[in-house]
């Protein structure tokens, strides 16, 4: 009788796990593509943006591939450029004050750390962003209501720092893996916005 209910659980058991690889092998694939559409400089928020939308889809049994991914792309290019020039503004800032850290300014310490913290919870909050994006959303409106939800949700941010370490840790022991981790990445931005909606 046992053995009987362990073979009829089984399949499903088998089911389950061929179902979370395909979505782990389809989070890489996408971070191919999120790579490719962030050659642009300025167009990381609407490829990863394309890219969480991609996986939305595909983690919802609904259609989708390269075409669509590319057609969400130039959708989350309109204003999303924006954000990608506001971003790297943003990294040069901390920037200046990490320097002025090094230099020995008076209180440039404390700055840098306040700056890269903030910088930090700027990506988070991007990500974030990106995770809910649909085409005709602004992208005022979703910074805003994910820099809300950064705060307000300290263990989902806490889980997308991770994933970005993992980015990060990837690039310095070998720079190609970064490439498929960033579908990880969205990913995990895209596991972590369901997690807090269902709260």
């Amino acid at each position: 009788m046992a053995q009987a209910r362990v073979k009829a659980r089984s399949p499903r058991r088998g089911l389950v796990f061929g179902e979370r690889f395909s979505v782990f092998a389809e989070s890489l694939l996408t971070g191919v593509w999120i790579a490719v559409a962030c050659l642009g400089v300025v167009t990381y928020p609407a490829a990863f943006a394309a890219g969480a939308r991609h996986l939305r889809r595909r983690t919802t049994h609904e259609g989708g591939g390269l075409r669509e991914f590319v057609t969400d792309f130039r959708a989350a290019l309109r204003g999303g450029w924006v954000v990608g020039l506001l971003g790297w503004g943003a990294v040069v800032a901390v920037w200046v004050d990490v320097m002025a850290a090094r230099a020995g300014i008076p209180g440039g310490r404390f700055v840098g750390a306040v700056g890269i913290l903030a910088l930090i919870a700027l990506v988070v909050a991007c990500l974030r962003a990106a995770a809910v994006w649909t085409p005709g959303a602004s992208w005022r409106a979703l910074l805003a209501d994910a820099g809300r939800r950064t705060v307000l949700d300290p263990a989902g941010t806490f889980l997308v720092v991770c994933g970005l370490a993992v980015v990060v840790l990837s690039a310095m022991f070998v720079a190609p893996l970064a490439v498929p981790v960033l579908g990880a990445v969205a990913a995990a931005a895209v596991a972590v916005e369901e997690r807090y909606r269902h709260r």
